[in-house]
């Protein structure tokens, strides 16, 4: 369906979880298949409008004007193969409906703390998923790609077939084409030992100091992370948080001893929750229990080759209960699988990375050029230890590609831009410049 400013459904077409910035396309195309996709490139192309592409709207480029949107929301088949351990998984597909998929056959996708994510993208920025560090990045573990390129023809590509655009697909994003659907690798986890630990304000800074040297004694099979935040005081807080300062730290394990291994964490101090225990694969949102009402915020992530203590002191001084405004900052530990290079390579960067830091804060009561200022100063706190940005974290800064890849991978990715895509068709995101040879 195409839908134009003065239809009815314009306003709910064009809407997403980011609510941050506002975006008024020229035309929105309400893609059901990958044909409706191949239509709207041309479209494009004949009117020489630019394209978007935008299924849950979690991770929204910014604004932007006169455009064609294609919104892939209404593409959410999942097709499974036990046997062969993958799945098939439609442009428009959160990640709930891909792990409720898999789940009958003792299978899980690698998504991330979030299910209502799309998976697809999530997937061509990288995807650090909860069991990241024991089989690597989401993108890492993609075996084909449906793809529609700028010359409106829809390529079926593998490493064999187009490696050139099998490679700058995983980790360049939506830069390349409008992907219809990805097929990939599913892995045999029905249940893991995960969950949370919930720390009181007086406890954080051991906490933290605990986690951070706890987290270079872990195996591969252990992904975690540790968040610090303010919780507002409303009903949907559990109530012992409820308008508390609080380190919350999440694990996935895929071991067998999980108790055994959390006793560090658990002897750090008394908690305000703790629930750590084997769960189904089904329940892994509860994790992270992020939030699924749409919402303004700004974001941003360093990739950090360690964490100095003095400097993540500096950050949680700016964003702690005496910030002036809200802020949530997330410790992901990296490393393992992460720092190794796929059997078929990919785009993904800066793979040295052992942590990334995430500064994210909610625009709903607060002034963006306070939120700006102070998100610049966390950041720059830890300047010294960052190698670069993940893609898949940046809300609301403008273009951050130079340090989102390595840099002779962007030299790369900018020639590719030039052969697939030379007038920048598809540049109302995150754009890689076409690069002539």
């Amino acid at each position: 369906m195409t839908i134009t400013p003065d239809h009815a459904r314009y306003d709910a077409e064009r809407s997403g979880f980011q609510t941050a910035f506002d975006h008024r396309p020229a035309v929105i195309v309400a893609a059901t298949g990958a044909e409706d996709v191949r239509a709207a490139v041309g479209l494009a192309r004949a009117r020489g409008l630019p394209v978007a592409v935008q299924a849950t709207g979690h991770g929204r480029a910014g604004a932007a004007d006169d455009f064609v949107l294609i919104n892939t929301r209404g593409m959410t088949g999942v097709r499974v193969d036990a046997e062969h351990r993958t799945a098939w998984v439609e442009a428009g597909a959160q990640w709930h409906h891909v792990i409720t998929a898999a789940a009958p056959h003792g299978l899980a996708p690698l998504s991330g703390s979030a299910p209502e994510v799309g998976a697809v993208g999530y997937t061509l920025g990288g995807g650090i998923g909860l069991l990241a560090r024991q089989y690597g990045y989401a993108a890492d573990h993609v075996r084909a790609i449906e793809v529609v390129t700028s010359d409106a023809r829809l390529r079926h590509v593998t490493e064999d077939s187009d490696p050139d655009l099998f490679w700058a697909l995983r980790g360049g994003r939506d830069n390349f084409g409008v992907v219809t659907g990805i097929e990939i690798d599913l892995v045999p986890v029905a249940t893991f030992y995960g969950g949370g630990l919930h720390f009181d304000v007086e406890r954080v800074p051991d906490v933290v100091s605990g986690y951070l040297a706890w987290s270079t004694t872990v195996p591969e099979e252990v992904t975690s992370s540790i968040g610090l935040i303010v919780m507002p005081d409303l009903p949907m807080v559990p109530e012992p948080l409820r308008g508390r300062y609080v380190a919350h730290i999440r694990i996935a394990y895929t071991g067998d001893d999980g108790d055994r291994l959390v006793a560090p964490l658990r002897a750090l101090g008394p908690r305000l929750i703790d629930r750590l225990g084997e769960m189904p694969f089904t329940e892994a949102g509860s994790i992270y229990n992020d939030p699924t009402r749409p919402h303004g915020y700004v974001g941003d992530n360093a990739m950090l080759t360690e964490l100095d203590e003095s400097a993540l002191r500096e950050v949680l001084d700016l964003t702690g209960p005496q910030s002036p405004v809200m802020s949530i900052v997330d410790i992901r530990h990296l490393g393992g699988a992460l720092s190794r290079e796929p059997e078929a390579p990919n785009a993904v960067g800066h793979r040295a990375a052992q942590y990334i830091l995430r500064v994210l804060s909610p625009l709903d009561n607060a002034d963006a050029s306070t939120v700006h200022s102070l998100h610049t100063k966390a950041f720059d706190a830890v300047r010294a230890w960052t190698l670069g940005r993940s893609p898949n974290f940046v809300y609301g800064k403008g273009n951050s590609v130079s340090e989102s890849y390595e840099p002779q991978d962007l030299k790369r990715l900018e020639h590719l831009k030039a052969l697939y895509d030379r007038e920048n068709l598809f540049r109302v995101n995150q754009n890689i410049q076409p690069r002539a040879n």
